[in-house]
């Protein structure tokens, strides 16, 4: 038996978002547990589908003895200010000095915050934490997905893995993953030789899905090469709304023999960078979305889903935005549901009002993005919830959501779901909460880039990705780049970045 400390900050920072993460952004909750220290964290995950609960299970079956640390997550925005990282740095170097002897350290990271002072929030933070322990006490992460894996992360830590999968159903496995790994460090496995490729071009995110190809067979050419020498190997796609030098996809992985880690770690690379032409897709515009999505639902029996991608609030978007509200309005769509637009203000008035009531409101569109006002109109308050309620779906199954004050809002043959605090609609429990039946609508409207896919693919006749306004731009060849590694491809096969100036 080890004795092992666990903790974790978790941010995903899109630097082109308006809207910065402090530190009551990570002390609230939503989607992930608010922020919590010491013994209190472990009734503050339990039965959650996320990584550190994942990790929790699997090294208690171990036998450790586990001492909780300080956790956090925040909606992915805008940069973490420096109060929110030197405070919940500080937490965390405090409880380690205070945790006494130990054999080893979990940190649950994200691997895409930036920070307003660190450019790689991840390798910061790891750099104090070894600043407490030293060099040589086993450090295991495991990372998300989008991560935009640096070599200091990589220098710093034991051993990472990360998700395979987007959406992000085995977040709590990658947790056991990244607890069997350290296991069996303790046990002497030697598995701490490590290798790490940068991938020198941007995967747009709408694209990025394991469920489709390529990174369906990415992944497949990953648990393939793992296994004897090689213990572990991780592909991360990158966060490409992250304007930082080491933004972009990475493969790494950790075995007992340097060579057969080097051998793995490069074939994964290669068919990865084998496979780029193919990270593309079809963006619609708004109207010709709702159109086509009006065509294909009046003779199905399913609903046609529209990702409102560039809102995505998982993704940095500010959950706000109503351009496909407008669209949808004006071209008269009927059973047409919209999810989740973030407006506590409205919110609020919806439960002053009551439930049959008809409200005069401006919704949404007061973040301040360029161009963006609010959507005025008259709506009937349809339904009314507390925003307390538990995920269904393969990605956020047990996960207690706390949103706040929720209204649906009709208006046309339009309903609107509004919310107090910001999540993608990537769970059908978010619409059945407020009385909606996902199965049974025509038109839904989710502000999710891919991981809506997860609970919604199954119910859906089609699937549209719409590039209304919001912060998280879908095309990459429009970022504003400046800070890139000179040579990166901002785009599939695009042009390599040339720093400005």
């Amino acid at each position: 038996m080890a004795r092992i400390a666990f903790g974790g900050f978790r941010h995903e920072t899109n630097t082109f978002a308006p809207v910065k993460a402090d530190l009551e952004d990570y002390q609230i909750g939503g989607s992930y547990p608010p922020l919590t220290r010491g013994p209190a964290l472990f009734d503050a995950i339990a039965d959650m589908n996320i990584s550190v609960s994942g990790y929790v299970d699997e090294a208690r079956a171990q036998g450790h003895d586990l001492v909780p640390l300080t956790w956090c997550a925040a909606v992915p925005s805008a940069h973490t200010t420096e109060r929110a990282f030197e405070t919940v740095s500080a937490w965390l170097l405090e409880d380690i000095a205070a945790a006494g002897k130990l054999d080893a350290i979990y940190l649950d990271l994200h691997g895409a915050m930036v920070v307003e002072h660190y450019e790689d929030g991840e390798g910061e933070l790891l750099r104090r934490v070894r600043g407490v322990v030293g060099p040589d006490l086993p450090i295991v992460s495991a990372l998300d997905y989008h991560s935009n894996t640096t070599p200091a992360m990589i220098e710093l830590a034991t051993g990472m893995d990360g998700y395979n999968t987007y959406p992000h159903v085995d977040r709590g496995d990658t947790g056991r993953r990244a607890a069997c790994y350290l296991h069996g460090v303790l046990q002497g496995s030697g598995a701490t030789a490590k290798a790490f490729r940068q991938i020198p071009y941007i995967m747009p995110l709408a694209w990025q899905c394991t469920d489709a190809e390529p990174a369906k067979s990415i992944i497949q050419t990953l648990e393939d090469l793992q296994g004897g020498d090689v213990a572990t190997l991780s592909f991360t796609a990158g966060f490409p709304l992250a304007d930082i030098h080491d933004s972009g996809p990475a493969v790494f992985g950790y075995g007992r023999d340097q060579a057969a880690v080097n051998t793995a770690v490069n074939a994964l690379a290669e068919e990865v960078m084998g496979r780029e032409k193919e990270f593309a897709g079809t963006l619609y515009e708004p109207d010709e979305a709702v159109a086509r999505a009006m065509r294909t639902a009046a003779a199905a029996s399913r609903p046609v889903v529209i990702a409102d991608t560039q809102d995505n609030p998982g993704a940095g978007g500010t959950s706000d935005m109503i351009g496909m509200l407008d669209a949808l309005v004006r071209l008269d769509a009927r059973d047409a549901v919209m999810a989740l637009v973030y407006d506590p203000d409205v919110a609020a008035q919806a439960h002053d009002a009551g439930q049959g009531a008809e409200i005069d409101v401006a919704l949404g569109g007061k973040s301040g993005f360029p161009g963006v006002a609010p959507y005025a109109g008259r709506f009937t308050v349809e339904s009314l919830g507390d925003g307390h309620f538990t995920g269904t779906g393969p990605m956020f199954k047990g996960v207690r959501f706390e949103l706040g004050a929720m209204a649906l809002l009709g208006i046309g043959g339009v309903r609107v779901a509004v919310s107090s605090r910001k999540t993608q609609a990537a769970d059908q429990s978010i619409l059945r909460h407020l009385g909606v039946q996902p199965a049974q609508e025509k038109i839904l409207v989710l502000k999710s880039s891919v991981h809506f896919r997860a609970d919604f693919a199954p119910i859906a006749e089609d699937i549209l990705i719409a590039v209304a306004p919001g912060p998280n731009i879908a095309d990459t060849r429009l970022l504003p780049y400046r800070k890139l590694r000179p040579g990166v491809r901002v785009s599939p096969l695009g042009e390599a970045f040339v720093p400005p100036g």
